[in-house]
């Protein structure tokens, strides 16, 4: 068995996440201490109790997002203690920032403050109303890029965000153009399910956003990683902070490889992924991309249980 580690994005959080495993394990709850600390405010709370017109406001959801995924991989250390390190590990989007405080690349604290600037950037990057994001199902890569294209003709910016699984891709955009791309999609016999977002992240159009987080990450001591963690720009691992930090600023407005990095962990011989933070939108795309990879969601006391079969060699 070789496993790789891998933490989810925005679109994860529900009001209630993370209570109950802080109720189980002092691990948990130390994580949580310590990011109500580092924030000046009790981001636990809102996790646990909401609102979720709260929680759902782009800059408490990247904090809190990441702050359940490190509760839960500290109280999956506490429950088994001879966890060994991930052959690999990624994040999807806002995940990779977990993923990097996994590696010891960031400090918890500094992973929540650079998280709550990210999401302060891209949340003011465009103003409300004016950009959209798009699921968009049935059409390939290399169609899709074409119809993206031939959106823009008639102004504004569209492309791809995510590529999250094959035949599953999220675009991206001014409000007019991704309208545009959607009744070209679904003449080219593809379908669009338009998404509930604050912002239309991973495209140009957040672009000032970049600055602020590599200004963010300016403030913050990087180490190197304990172990490889795939960026989403380009689906490699970096091993140094200019690297990393680069990765992280490129990442704002560059699509997501999710497919891609899934694939470069196949390939390098995972069998088994954890997925470690709230829900299990991952675990689904990770069947789509590749159906022999067995993954187990961990977002409560229940995982936990099931991670310690994994690992005490109940599960092949």
């Amino acid at each position: 068995m070789r496993v790789a580690w891998i933490f989810p994005g925005q679109g994860s959080q529900v009001v209630g996440m993370g209570k109950a495993l802080a109720a189980e394990s002092a691990a948990a709850r130390t994580v949580f201490e310590r990011v109500d600390e580092a924030l000046g405010e009790k981001l636990s709370a809102l996790c646990f109790l909401g609102p979720s017109e709260t929680l759902t406001l782009t800059a408490n959801t990247q904090p809190a997002i990441v702050a359940v995924s490190m509760a839960v991989l500290a109280a999956l250390r506490e429950r088994v203690p001879e966890l060994p390190a991930p052959a690999s590990s990624a994040g999807h989007s806002l995940g990779e920032y977990a993923a990097l405080c996994a590696a010891g690349v960031l400090s918890l604290e500094d992973t929540v403050r650079v998280c709550r600037a990210r999401g302060l950037a891209m949340q003011d990057a465009v103003p409300p109303g004016l950009g959209a994001m798009a699921a968009v199902l049935g059409v390939d890569d290399a169609a899709l890029q074409a119809l993206c294209l031939e959106a823009c003709t008639g102004g504004g910016v569209v492309s791809a965000a995510n590529y999250n699984a094959p035949g599953q891709t999220v675009i991206a955009g001014d409000t007019a153009a991704v309208e545009r791309a959607g009744q070209l999609v679904k003449a080219a016999g593809g379908r669009l399910i338009p998404l509930n977002v604050s912002a239309p992240f991973h495209c140009a159009l957040m672009a000032p956003a970049c600055r602020k987080v590599a200004e963010a990450l300016g403030r913050c001591r990087l180490e190197a990683p304990a172990f490889e963690v795939l960026a989403n720009v380009d689906a490699t691992p970096k091993s140094d902070a200019i690297s990393i930090v680069d990765a992280l600023v490129r990442q704002v407005d560059s699509p997501v490889q999710w497919v891609r990095t899934i694939e470069a962990m196949r390939a390098g011989g995972v069998t088994h992924l954890l997925e470690l933070g709230p829900g299990k939108v991952l675990a689904g795309l990770v069947k789509r991309i590749d159906k022999t990879l067995k993954v187990l969601s961990i977002s409560d006391v229940s995982g936990l249980d099931e991670a310690r079969v994994w690992f005490s060699g109940g599960t092949a």
